[in-house]
């Protein structure tokens, strides 16, 4: 779920809280447009179809690297350029302020360095507790192992 005034750009926390989402929702029109673009053409519609059986029989049982090669084939057949999205400058900093938050929903859960710790919350009620030590403070703690 995004609270962004634009869902279709930006980013979100995972389900579990440990990962952010980027939704790009233009990359995926991009890409069937691309693959579409030569479709009028009965040659090349023959060639992206012969590429997308490849890439549908391998799908079902992928060899280390063979599903990167076949897109790659079904991206040429198709002529398709490189996939990226031209973002304006409102944009960019809503996504920036998107980004932070989410960085800051993710990064503190494990990571001491973004985390405020449990020893330095500051409830009121512990005031004349703290003011009290501050003022006499306890004894060094001495090593209790016996000789």
């Amino acid at each position: 779920m995004s609270d962004s005034s634009k869902p279709q750009l930006s980013f979100s926390i995972g389900a579990n809280g440990l990962h952010g989402l980027l939704r790009a929702d233009d990359l995926r029109l991009d890409t069937l447009i691309g693959l579409v673009a030569t479709w009028d053409d009965p040659e090349a519609r023959e060639d992206v179809i012969n590429q997308l059986d490849a890439l549908a029989e391998a799908v079902t049982s992928p060899r280390e690297g063979e599903l990167d090669a076949l897109v790659q084939q079904v991206e040429d057949a198709a002529g398709m350029d490189t996939s990226h999205i031209e973002v304006k400058m409102p944009d960019l900093i809503r996504l920036r302020d998107e980004l932070n938050a989410v960085i800051a929903g993710t990064a503190g859960r494990f990571n001491p360095a973004h985390s405020q710790g449990a020893s330095d919350i500051r409830h009121p009620a512990m005031s004349k507790t703290r003011a009290y030590l501050k003022a006499q403070p306890l004894p060094e703690q001495q090593d209790r192992r016996t000789a």
